[in-house]
């Protein structure tokens, strides 16, 4: 799995909208900077974010962006679902829909698996957890796991 330049902005620019209190609307300029995230890249998928109902957006002098709900319901995965469509797919497609013959049959079980795995820790990481920096349990241990680090 890779997890595109897209995707990791936007984490990071909900992440920064979760962090700051108060509600008040952040500007795209000011997450731009406090993440180092190219500011019309940004415009972008804080747009992309906005159709998906992750953020909201507020125009005029007082404006700009604040989360759509609680950081709370807003998981790692809904924002990268939300910029780079499913998370896990074999050429383009979901691996529910491949099929295999022959001896690539067990590939099929293998992608599912794999896309299984990424969705249960994604989908169970809130917003909130990455900034209270309080992952779940799991995602610490794996994390914690320095034979998980090594490079194939």
């Amino acid at each position: 799995m890779r997890i595109s330049a897209r995707a990791d902005y936007a984490v990071r620019a909900v992440l920064e909208l979760a962090v700051r209190t108060g509600g008040a609307p952040v500007k795209a300029e000011t997450i731009a900077a406090a993440q180092d995230i190219p500011h019309k890249f940004l415009e972008g998928i804080l747009g992309d974010l906005r159709r998906g109902g992750v953020v909201e957006s507020r125009r005029g002098g007082g404006g700009g962006y604040r989360l759509a709900r609680a950081a709370t319901e807003i998981t790692v995965a809904d924002v990268i679902r939300t910029v780079d469509g499913p998370i896990v797919s074999v050429r383009g497609e979901r691996p529910t829909t491949l099929t295999y013959t022959g001896s690539a049959e067990p590939l099929l079980p293998l992608w599912i698996a794999l896309r299984a795995n990424v969705r249960k820790i994604l989908e169970g990481v809130t917003i909130a957890d990455i900034a209270g920096a309080e992952l779940p349990e799991g995602v610490r241990e794996l994390a914690a796991d320095p034979a998980s680090w090594v490079n194939p």
